[in-house]
């Protein structure tokens, strides 16, 4: 994707083709609509407030994102996020986070490492009084702070989009001990990029993810998705 693409999609993502678009996939990645469950053109539309053609134009993009199968005659069902979608995403993941932490040492400001800092404050005193659900938008806070340091807007938007599609599965790690777990490791994080040292930096975020996805498995948390 190229500069101009990603300026179109940001224009997208705020126009009423794009603002159904978002919606609709939001809510197949939060669990609304079950897999192989059909999407209603009229209704949706009746719900959002708008005609069948943004809805359509919107079932389209994602058809391409493999979220939904479009059938000729019949209608669109979802497709969903399967178990090996999980797994990919998440190696694909490690890869591209090990690579924002190596561009955040050279390019974080101070006034985001220092909200970074705030976060994983913030973020110890909500694990330690089991505060689930703001360790969830926390943990998303870091996240979204990485990216942005990186002075990438390319891999942010890659990022952040993978982010998303693993949302629902990623709340429900971060309500198991995971949650402390994995803010000691952006603590761990955020030194490597405040010491600007890129290898470790690189490692530690890497290995972030891997091991974010291995709690999932020993935890049974897949069992969600169909394989």
């Amino acid at each position: 994707m190229d500069n101009h693409d990603l300026k179109q999609e940001v224009t997208d993502k705020y126009s009423l083709r794009g603002r159904v678009f978002h919606r609709i996939r939001e809510d197949i990645l939060n669990g609304k609509y079950k897999d192989h469950e059909e999407l209603k053109e009229v209704a949706i539309g009746q719900e959002l407030g708008v005609s069948r053609t943004p809805v359509r134009e919107a079932f389209r993009q994602l058809e391409l994102e493999g979220l939904i199968t479009i059938i000729p005659n019949r209608g669109a069902y979802v497709t969903g996020i399967k178990v090996k979608d999980i797994q990919d995403i998440y190696m694909i993941r490690s890869k591209l986070e090990g690579l924002c932490a190596r561009w955040a040492c050279e390019n974080i400001t101070k006034e985001q490492l220092e909200e970074m800092e705030e976060v994983i404050y913030l973020a110890e005193f909500h694990a330690a009084r089991g505060h689930m659900e703001q360790m969830a938008e926390l943990d998303n806070r870091f996240h979204t702070i990485l990216y942005e340091a990186s002075g990438s807007k390319m891999l942010e938007h890659l990022l952040k989009d993978y982010h998303q599609y693993v949302w629902r599965v990623r709340q429900k790690t971060l309500s198991s001990s995971r949650g402390a777990v994995s803010n000691v490791e952006h603590k761990y994080i955020m030194e490597a990029i405040r010491e600007k040292n890129p290898d470790k930096a690189e490692e530690l975020a890497n290995q972030h993810m891997i091991n974010a996805y291995e709690n999932m498995v020993d935890h049974g948390l897949l069992d969600m998705f169909e394989n």
